[in-house]
Parts: structure tokens; C-alpha cells; sequence
């Protein structure tokens, strides 16, 4: 592949022959990555906090992924798993049976995308209930395919100009305690939003016509919007009351970006099934299912799966990323990122008024922006100044949130202490730029 070119050179090429549909929130071209650092064609590095939206959490080119992956394409890159199987299939499905939540037998399946696990999870839902309604949150990001977008809420860029979308599909208000949609507050409030699901289950939806009930455990691209502790637990019970799957969307929020390999482990509540993706695989293609055993083995033979679900060399490398979260514990970083940045923003917040809130689990920290405190009036015009700024500085940060306003923080969970400590220092300059 060559790699001539300034990044202006690159940028005119992919102008004239790339659709400007595919979005890029930097003018970058990557040149190489590693661990927490890209550099890009014209030899400048960057701290990364933004993960590849939340895909690198062992980090760029980890020397264990990219040994399995060499070793998995000298042996064979593909058979098609509906055509020839090959043992890794099973055996990462094997390892996150145990490792998702619910001691109950578990069957795993595997695909390419978060939107193709999603809809998968809908289909094998909607087969053993022999029901079709599938109830989500407001704020909520499912993906970009037909049924995808039917459960994403988020207009601009993703819904508009994109329908008639998927039938049966249903919304209700999310737990979004600082925008609170009955305008009370946690925890006085008793969490009344998880009860607005058995509301709707009485005044829309009936449960006789409701096959699941899908969330992230932190909404993601919604603007990291994290339910009270008990919001899970009531809706899960409401779930099982009334004969409804509730499928965890953990494809933003698993593999160790909360502190807990699962986000829904902070909850203690436990799902029917649970989407993953995103860093699974340590940058490669692969997303997957796994949930209740009677749930995913329904279907008939080949009403699931796909051509390129499961590619072996993507498996390779998620096993990869499994022995990388033992052997450098992970988790325990993870967690200890999560308090150290937790701390900082906490302190930005009483010093900056252009913070209304930080929220998330362990590492996975949003800072909500807002031009006014009392008003609360989203603030995407500070949001994206503040990553424009950390851009010129070094530093990739990203925006996200229903209104624009939010700055997410996904760093690859292997960053060095002072390539933190730099990235840190960037975001806060870029934080109190964004006040003048």
C-alpha cells in the first residue's frame, strides 16, 4: 500500500473519490499507532482518548494481537464458518459464556459489526418469544443499518432522510438524570423512570406483543448517559414479570471501558442476552451474541449468522485480548484510570461553568457542556471547540450526545501514566478555551 502523500494531498484525493457521507471528525491520516499514540502521515503524534470510538482499549498494535493475527493469516484467513468450521468459533464463545453475566447455560454467535449483533439479538428475541415489539430508550445509538436506526434516537447525522424505518419498535423516555424527563431528582425520585416502562407496557405496548426490552448500560453516542444504580434492576424485574427479554447493549461499554469486563456488572442486573463488539477484538472486525442458551439455539438452522461472522483471524485476536486483560490486569487499571480522571473532571467542574456534569463508569467519563448552569442550554458549539483545540495541541478527543454537547473520553486502557497526565493537561486548557 503506499503511503505517499501529505495529509492536504490525501485530503484532496479522498474529497474526489470518497462520498462525503462517511464522516471524519479530524482531517487526520494515520501513518502508524501504538499503545495510546498515533502518528499520522505527516510525522506529528497524538495522544488518542478517543480509542477508535471505543475499540482500541488494549491499545494500538498490541504485540499479542498482532502476533495472533499473523500467526492465524498464515494458516488461513477465511473458509466461511457455514462451510467449514474452525475451533476458535466455540472457543470464544466458550470463554464469554462465563464471563457475561447470569449463571445460566449460555450460547454464543459470532458477527462482523455492532449493528449485525443487534439485529441478530432482535431476531432471536422476536423467534422464541413469537412476539415482534422490541422496546428501547430515548437517546439510544443501536447502529446504522434498517433496524439499527429504527432503534438509534438520534436524528442528525444518522435517521434523517434514511426511512420509513423498521415496524415495532418502540421508545421510552431514558434515565437521564441531569435532563430528568419528569423533572425530579435521584435518588428522592425513587428512579420513577425505570417505572415508566411498566407504564408503557400498560397504555402502548401490551407485553402479549413485546418481545425484548434493549439498552446500553451507558448510553454511548447518546452522550454517555449513566441510569442510576437501581435503574436496571427495576426494569430487568419488570421484564421478567411480564415475559420480556432484556438484551444489554454492551458493544460501546464492554471489554473493561467501565473498570468491570461488563458494564452491567455495576448494576447487578442480568440479561437475557448481551451484544459485544468494538474493542473485543482489539481493532479487527467482530461483534457478537451471547445469552440464554434456549434463547439463541431457537432459530432454525440458518435463519442466523453471515457470511464473514466470525472471520478466524478477528477471533484470534479477541482470544488475544482475553489473555491481555489476565496477564496486565486490565481491569484493576482500568479501574484506577477510571478514579484518576474521575477526580480531575470533578475538579473542572467547580472550577469551570462550562461543565454542567461528569458523568460515567470507571474510564468511561463524559463531560456534559452547557452555556448556561442554570438554564442547562446545551453547549455544542464549547463541545466542539473544545476538540478542535485539543486536536491542535496533540490530543484526539471526540463529541458526542443527542444535543452535540458532550465530550467522551475513551482512552486505550494501556496508556502510559505520562501520556495521561499530557492528554489530561491538553483537555483541561482546551476546556477553559472554550469559555472565551
Amino acid at each position: 500500500m503506499s503511503r505517499e502523500g501529505t495529509s492536504v494531498e490525501l485530503e484532496k484525493r479522498r474529497a474526489a473519490r470518497v462520498p462525503r457521507g462517511p464522516f471524519n471528525s479530524t482531517p487526520l491520516f494515520a501513518s502508524r499507532a501504538k499503545g495510546a499514540v498515533i502518528v499520522d502521515v505527516n510525522g506529528r503524534e497524538y495522544i488518542d482518548f478517543a480509542g477508535g470510538i471505543g475499540v482500541m482499549n488494549v491499545g494500538h498494535c498490541h504485540p499479542k494481537v498482532v502476533a495472533a493475527v499473523r500467526e492465524q493469516a498464515g494458516e488461513f484467513t477465511h473458509t466461511c464458518f457455514h462451510v467449514v468450521m474452525y475451533e476458535c468459533y466455540h472457543q470464544l464463545a466458550e470463554r464469554l459464556a462465563r464471563l457475561t453475566p447470569g449463571g445460566f447455560e449460555k450460547m454464543g454467535m459470532w458477527l462482523s459489526t455492532g449493528a449485525e449483533a443487534v439485529e441478530n439479538a432482535v431476531k432471536a428475541a422476536r423467534y422464541y418469544t413469537g412476539k415482534a415489539g422490541i422496546i428501547c430508550l430515548d437517546h439510544a445509538f443501536h447502529g446504522r443499518t434498517l433496524l439499527g436506526l429504527s432503534l438509534t434516537a438520534k436524528a442528525m447525522p444518522y435517521k434523517r432522510g434514511f426511512g420509513p424505518f423498521a415496524p415495532e419498535i418502540y421508545r421510552i423516555p431514558a434515565p437521564y438524570c441531569y435532563r430528568c424527563p419528569l423533572s425530579l431528582d435521584y435518588p428522592g425520585c425513587g428512579t420513577a423512570c425505570a417505572d415508566l416502562l411498566e407504564r408503557f407496557l400498560k397504555t402502548q405496548l401490551a407485553p402479549e406483543d413485546a418481545a425484548a426490552f434493549m439498552a446500553e448500560p451507558v448510553l454511548g453516542e447518546g452522550g454517555f448517559i449513566t441510569p442510576p444504580p437501581d435503574y436496571f434492576d427495576k426494569t430487568a424485574d419488570i421484564c421478567r414479570r411480564y415475559g420480556i427479554l432484556f438484551i444489554a447493549d454492551e458493544i460501546q461499554s464492554g471489554f473493561g471501558r467501565t473498570g468491570k469486563m461488563f458494564a452491567m456488572e455495576h448494576y447487578g442486573a442480568v440479561p437475557d442476552m448481551v451484544t459485544v463488539g468494538k474493542s473485543i477484538a482489539g481493532g479487527l472486525p467482530l461483534s457478537g451474541v451471547i445469552g440464554r442458551r434456549e434463547v439463541l439455539n431457537a432459530p432454525h438452522v440458518g435463519g442466523l449468522g453471515g457470511t464473514y461472522g466470525g472471520n478466524p483471524i478477528s477471533l484470534r485476536a479477541a482470544l488475544a485480548v482475553l489473555e491481555i486483560f489476565e496477564e496486565e490486569d486490565l481491569l484493576a487499571r482500568a479501574e484506577e484510570l477510571g478514579k484518576v480522571m474521575r477526580r480531575r473532571f470533578e475538579a473542572w467542574a467547580e472550577r469551570y461553568e462550562v461543565i454542567g456534569e461528569v458523568r460515567g463508569l470507571g474510564p468511561m467519563l463524559g463531560l456534559e457542556l452547557v452555556k448556561d448552569r442554570r438554564s442547562k442550554e446545551p453547549g455544542a458549539d464549547e463541545a466542539g471547540k473544545v476538540a478542535a483545540w485539543s486536536l491542535e495541541k496533540g490530543l484526539i478527543v471526540l463529541t458526542c450526545g443527542t444535543y452535540g454537547n458532550v465530550v467522551r473520553v475513551l482512552v486505550p486502557l494501556v496508556i502510559e501514566e505520562e501520556q495521561l497526565a499530557r492528554g489530561l493537561e491538553i483537555l483541561e486548557e482546551a476546556v477553559s478555551q472554550a469559555l472565551k
